[in-house]
């Protein structure tokens, strides 16, 4: 074998291996950019999902407290059905409670967390309903 037919095996040898990795690196980039793009998808889409499940759980730890809030506990359910019918989620049931008041408190202060947690994914109009409903239940756990 001369020395010239050798070059020529080596270099022909690295083109195919410069192909074949190529080829073998080509999908796993293009299901990198794929994974990456849904991932961005999936955050926008999750927020107002998550939002709209907080709602409905703060709607219904609402609904489970006592009534004895001078109509600040149910304008807050008000101004939650509002920002759910905005976001599309059907916020709403006929569940009734008649607890302690210690115990309906504590369910007050559960759905303004809740409904803290969605002010993250919410804006708009949507927001501001959220916003009131925190100052309905603001005023309803200073009445005793």
């Amino acid at each position: 074998m001369c020395n010239l037919c050798w070059r020529r095996c080596v270099c022909w040898n690295n083109e195919i291996t410069d192909l074949m990795r190529t080829n073998v690196v080509r999908p796993f980039v293009g299901l990198a950019v794929i994974c990456l793009a849904l991932s961005f998808a999936y955050r926008l889409l999750a927020g107002p999902a998550a939002s709209g499940d907080l709602l409905v759980q703060a709607y219904t730890t609402l609904e489970r407290a006592d009534h004895d809030y001078k109509g600040h506990r149910v304008a807050a359910m008000k101004q939650i059905e509002a920002a759910g019918k905005l976001l599309g989620v059907t916020v709403g049931g006929g569940g009734k409670g008649h607890e302690k008041q210690g115990v309906s408190d504590e369910q007050l202060r559960t759905a303004q967390g809740l409904l803290e947690q969605a002010r993250s994914g919410l804006s708009g109009k949507p927001l501001k309903h959220v916003n009131k409903a925190l100052q309905q239940l603001a005023v309803a756990l200073t009445i005793k």
